[in-house]
């Protein structure tokens, strides 16, 4: 594919908790698209290090960074690498996150703390951080949020209240950030299909049955329907989107 055609050429995207999953359908998307791509990780190196080696094996750019984005040292490192590789940030992707349910006589404050310190409160060390390299005419962030904002299903009062948390931030600073050219979006995400929901098994059985009997496009999702509308609200296709919460989830509300 020619540059001119890229939506993304020349752009640096840097992708947290992009080892697998959905985030690292995301990093491929953007590559594809032609942005040279962060894949942020955690724990799994070597989930990390085949998304880079997919990316740069179709001729895109990406390297492979070690952070737990809930620990504000590893997140100023994070884009310290970014930088002496890349030199800018022209995209933000806050996709590293966690779910667990738990029904409200068991919740702990572990429960509790392992959920916001990663979902909401390593959505605002990034996006902080991220400012300092931020391109300064102008730049995207994208957050990743859950159709449980609003859908807050039985035993996810903690999980439904870190994605609602996320809506409020990236309203609130969509507002804030605007007047510096930085646009924040944030996508939700109905049920979909990676090696976590099989892994906690919602993907076999009657719970996806379930899912899909009340979705109005029958099935439920895959990376790639996530990744193509982060692709839209990077680019400069959405340039006047800003604040908004798209739900991504077969007609399921």
């Amino acid at each position: 594919m020619s540059s001119s055609t890229q939506k993304l050429a020349g752009k640096v995207a840097v992708v947290t908790g992009s080892s697998k999953g959905i985030g690292a359908s995301i990093a491929k998307h953007l590559a594809a698209e032609g942005a040279s791509v962060v894949v942020n990780y955690a724990s799994s190196r070597e989930g990390a290090e085949k998304v880079v080696s997919e990316i740069t094996a179709k001729g895109g750019k990406a390297i492979a960074v070690q952070a737990d984005v809930s620990k504000r040292a590893e997140v100023e490192r994070l884009f310290a690498d970014t930088k002496k590789a890349y030199g800018q940030v022209d995209v933000l992707v806050n996709n590293a996150g966690i779910y667990e349910f738990s029904p409200l006589e068991t919740i702990t404050e572990e429960h509790f703390h392992k959920q916001f310190d990663l979902n909401v409160l390593g959505t605002i060390l990034a996006t902080q951080e991220a400012l300092k390299h931020f391109n300064p005419a102008g730049a995207s962030v994208i957050n990743l949020s859950s159709i449980v904002s609003t859908w807050a299903p039985p035993n996810g009062s903690v999980y439904s209240a870190t994605k609602a948390a996320v809506d409020a931030i990236t309203g609130s600073l969509a507002k804030e950030l605007g007047a510096r050219k930085i646009r924040v979006n944030a996508v939700r995400p109905g049920m979909v299909e990676t090696e976590g929901t099989h892994s906690n098994g919602f993907v076999t059985g009657d719970f996806r049955k379930s899912i899909e009997s009340q979705t109005p496009l029958g099935r439920i999702g895959q990376p790639h329907d996530i990744a193509t509308a982060v692709v839209f609200l990077a680019s400069s296709d959405s340039a006047w989107i800003s604040g908004e919460t798209l739900l991504i989830a077969g007609g399921l509300r």
